[in-house]
C-alpha cells in the first residue's frame, strides 16, 4: 500500500493540494518534493554530465497511477471488507476523492457481488435484529442494519442474497425487498395465482440480481393441491419491467416447501421439500422450469437435520446432520449425463467443536447457511457455531435464543453509505 500511495499520490496529487509538498497522509510524495525530483542516475541542478551548460531539474514523468481511470480499476479490486475503502481514503486526498465517488462505490459493490464477506446474521424470528460476526476493524455495529417498520405488520423473512433481503408481508399479500446497507425498501403485490393460495399453504421465495445489474428479480414458490394432485408453483417478478411472469408448475409428491432459505447454484434456485420423502425443488432461471430432485438415499430420522448447500467447486450439495456427525453430499454428473449423489466428506463435530456428547446430545441443529462463504450455522443448548465447510475453521458465539438465522453476505464500507 505504501508504494502504491507514493505512486498514486505524487506530483498530480500535490498540484491538487496547491503546494509542492505532499497531500494528507503521503510522506513519500513530500520526500520526493523536497529532493527536487532527483533520483539515482538522474541529472541534478548543476553542471551537465558532459561538463557543459548547467542542466535544469527534470520533472518526473507521469506514472501509470497518475491516470484516475487506471487507479480506479486497481482500487476496485481491493478486498471487499468493510475497512478497505475507509483505509484507502486515508492514503491521500486524491484517493479519498476517488473512493468516495458514488459511481465508484456502486461499481465496487457490483464487482464483489459474487464474493461478498459474511458481515453477520439476522435473527429470523425477532423482527430481524442483526448480529455481527467480523472482528474490528471490519466489525459492523449491531444496530447498523435495522428494518424500520412501525406498522405492526406480521411478516415472514425469506432470505438474503446479493445484498438484498426478501420479506413476505402476510396481511398485505406483498413482498418487501430491503437493502440493509442503503436502507431502500420496495414493496410489490404478489401475483393473483400465488395470493389466492396464500392462506392455506406455505410461501417461500428468493431475491437475486443478475451479474452487473442494479435491478432485482423475485421468485415465489409454493405447493398446493389435493393428495393425489399435488403441485409446486413458481412465479418471477422483475423490477426492470415491474411485472410478474406466468405461473409455472410441476407435479410433486411432497406436502410443502420448507421455510429454509433458497440456495442458488449457477442459474438455478433450490428449496427443500418435505412430506412423504425429502426432496429438492429446482427452479431453472434460464429455462423458467421447475423440477424435483430426490435427496441422497440415506436413512433420515426425525431427530436428524439437513439443508441444501453449495458443494466444493460450486455444484449442488446436501448436508445431513445426525447426532454429532455431518455428512456432506455432492451432486455429480457422469459422462452419460446422469446425475447422482456422492458422499464427499464426513465430519465428527463433537471432536471438531470440542463438545461433550453426553451433555449436548440431541441439541445440535442447523440454523442457517451462507452460500458464498460456504459457512453453516449450528446451535447447541448453549452456543452458536459458525463453521466453514472447506477449511473447517469455526467460531463460537455465546447465544442461545436464536432458533433460525439469515446470514448476511454483502459489501459494506464503514462510514460510507455505499449507494
Amino acid at each position: 500500500m505504501d508504494q502504491g500511495a507514493a505512486a498514486g499520490c505524487g506530483p498530480s496529487a500535490a498540484a491538487e493540494s496547491g503546494h509542492g509538498g505532499a497531500p494528507d497522509g503521503d510522506p513519500g510524495a513530500a520526500a520526493e518534493g523536497s529532493q527536487g525530483g532527483a533520483r539515482d542516475g538522474d541529472p541534478v541542478c548543476g553542471r551537465g554530465r558532459d561538463g557543459g551548460q548547467p542542466t535544469r531539474p527534470q520533472s518526473p514523468a507521469n506514472g501509470p497511477l497518475d491516470d484516475d481511470d487506471l487507479l480506479c480499476e486497481i482500487l476496485l479490486r481491493l478486498l471487499p471488507q468493510p475497512s478497505s475503502l475507509p483505509r484507502a481514503s486515508a492514503v491521500c486526498r486524491r484517493w479519498r476523492r476517488l473512493v468516495s465517488d458514488a459511481g465508484f462505490c456502486r461499481r465496487f459493490r457490483i464487482h464483489h457481488r459474487r464474493n461478498p464477506p459474511l458481515l453477520g446474521f439476522f435473527d429470523k424470528y425477532k423482527r430481524l435484529p442483526f448480529l455481527p460476526t467480523l472482528e474490528a476493524p471490519n466489525r459492523v455495529p449491531p444496530g447498523r442494519f435495522s428494518l424500520q417498520r412501525d406498522d405492526g405488520e406480521h411478516f415472514l423473512s425469506l432470505g438474503c442474497r446479493h445484498g438484498l433481503f426478501l420479506i413476505f408481508l402476510m396481511k398485505r399479500l406483498q413482498v418487501l425487498v430491503w437493502d440493509p446497507v442503503i436502507g431502500d425498501q420496495h414493496c410489490v403485490a404478489i401475483p393473483p395465482g400465488i395470493a389466492s393460495r396464500a392462506e392455506k399453504t406455505v410461501i417461500n421465495g428468493a431475491v437475486f440480481r443478475t451479474a452487473g445489474d442494479v435491478h432485482f428479480q423475485v421468485v415465489l414458490v409454493m405447493a398446493d393441491g389435493d393428495y393425489n394432485r399435488r403441485q409446486a408453483f413458481a412465479c418471477v417478478y422483475s423490477s426492470l419491467t415491474g411485472l410478474w411472469g406466468d405461473l409455472i408448475s410441476t407435479p410433486i409428491t411432497s406436502e410443502y416447501v420448507f421455510q429454509d432459505a433458497a440456495v442458488m447454484v449457477e442459474n438455478s434456485l433450490y428449496w427443500l421439500l418435505d412430506g412423504y420423502f425429502i426432496g429438492i425443488l429446482e427452479f431453472d432461471l434460464e429455462r423458467q422450469r421447475l423440477a424435483v430432485i430426490q435427496a441422497p438415499l440415506v436413512d433420515i430420522s426425525v431427530q436428524d437435520d439437513f439443508t441444501i448447500t453449495r458443494a466444493e467447486g460450486g455444484g449442488l450439495g446436501f448436508l445431513l446432520l445426525s447426532d454429532f456427525t455431518a455428512q456432506l453430499w455432492n451432486m455429480k454428473t457422469d459422462c452419460n449425463g446422469v446425475a447422482s449423489w456422492v458422499l464427499a466428506r464426513t465430519i465428527e463435530l463433537d471432536k471438531l467443536l470440542s463438545l461433550n456428547p453426553e451433555e449436548e446430545r440431541g441439541a445440535l441443529t442447523i440454523i442457517g447457511f451462507a452460500q458464498y462463504n460456504n459457512v453453516v450455522f449450528m446451535r447447541t443448548v448453549s452456543d452458536i457455531f459458525m463453521i466453514q465447510l472447506e477449511s473447517l475453521q469455526f467460531k463460537k458465539f455465546p447465544e442461545t435464543s436464536i432458533m433460525s438465522c439469515h446470514p448476511f453476505e454483502s459489501v459494506y464500507a464503514s462510514g460510507n453509505s455505499m449507494p
